[in-house]
């Protein structure tokens, strides 16, 4: 009776918290992290000044998931398959070694009645093998990670002191969730023929220019705008096409619910360069950006508000922007993935 009870108890807390996970879910806003990063889709940028903390990986994304091997373009190709308890080597010859001598210690030693210890022989031996595995496995992974670290630039208004503001985030949708900016003062980024700087193991392999940071400042606020008026025309002009047909999706959600986005006064707080990289004909830049924001969700026939703050709000999150390059030289930034942090 006791465990009939106890049974239903269980089925019944089952129940409720999936119930709760259903209900979340259909709570939750579109937005997240979605776009492309090139080959640096799946992986991390690096933290900065304006995002410390780790970005969130991206979610939706055309850029088919890498293999192991791919999601760490800087490691070795693997060319030995992993170490195996009876493999080649030192590990496995000793293993070899006792397994054999045991057997025949067992078998001419004690007869057929030996074969009865022959299970404490093999418990002996996956002991040592696993001993032995784990050791060169530690030896073999003592590799640490340098810390990241990063270059910056005063925007919006001259120098921002380091490190994100505390803030309050904006309870509306916004592009991709509620996005954030800013550039944070500190060096200046290197010039064309300026020799790759490095952060944290990764490098700037474009020199990013002054200019390209006014860029990334001014589609903060454009795309903002566009996205808040709905003007796809100025959204594709300024984003890939894999970000156009997101930002699409979400204005065709909100308008399915009878809701319009609506920002304002958008203003780039601080901000600073992850990383930045050539692929082929193609430059990236990551750029961490802290921005403030009046975003709220309205009724699109009343114009009432429905959610969000009215006041101005603060966020922060990892813009990531691609230009292809050509014989007549470079062609315009694009916003071409939003990663949340």
């Amino acid at each position: 009776m006791g465990s009939r009870k106890a049974s239903g108890m269980v089925a019944v807390a089952v129940a409720l918290g999936l119930s709760l996970v259903v209900a979340d879910q259909a709570d939750a806003r579109q937005g997240g992290s979605f776009g492309s990063r090139g080959t640096r889709t799946y992986t991390t940028p690096a933290p900065t000044q304006t995002a410390p903390s780790t970005a969130a990986p991206i979610q939706r994304s055309t850029t088919p998931q890498p293999g192991p091997q791919a999601t760490n373009p800087g490691a070795r190709p693997q060319t030995a398959a992993r170490p195996s308890m009876f493999g080649n080597g030192f590990g496995g010859a000793l293993m070899r070694g006792l397994l054999i001598g045991g057997l025949v210690g067992m078998l001419f030693g004690g007869g057929l009645g030996g074969m009865a210890g022959i299970l404490g022989l093999l418990l002996q031996v996956a002991l040592i093998g696993g001993a032995i595995y784990l050791v060169m496995r530690f030896l073999r992974s003592r590799n640490p990670t340098p810390a990241a670290a990063g270059y910056s630039r005063a925007m919006a208004g001259g120098p921002m002191p380091g490190g994100p503001l505390s803030g309050q985030p904006t309870a509306g949708y916004g592009v991709g969730g509620g996005m954030g900016g800013g550039m944070a003062g500190g060096p200046v980024p290197p010039q064309p023929n300026a020799a790759p700087a490095a952060r944290g193991g990764k490098t700037d392999e474009i020199g990013v220019l002054p200019a390209d940071l006014d860029t990334f400042e001014r589609l903060l606020a454009t795309i903002q705008t566009a996205f808040s008026r709905e003007d796809q025309g100025e959204l594709k002009a300024n984003t890939t096409p894999e970000m156009f047909g997101f930002l699409g999706d979400e204005l065709r959600a909100n308008a399915e619910k009878g809701l319009r986005n609506q920002v304002s006064d958008v203003k780039l707080l601080q901000g600073d360069v992850a990383e930045a990289w050539r692929e082929g004909m193609r430059d990236y830049a990551t750029v961490a950006m802290r921005y403030a924001i009046k975003d709220q969700m309205v009724d699109r026939t009343t114009g009432g508000v429905v959610s969000g703050n009215p006041g101005v709000g603060e966020t922060t999150e990892i813009w990531t922007f691609v230009r292809e390059r050509g014989p007549f030289g470079a062609g315009p930034w694009l916003l071409s993935a939003i990663q949340e942090t």
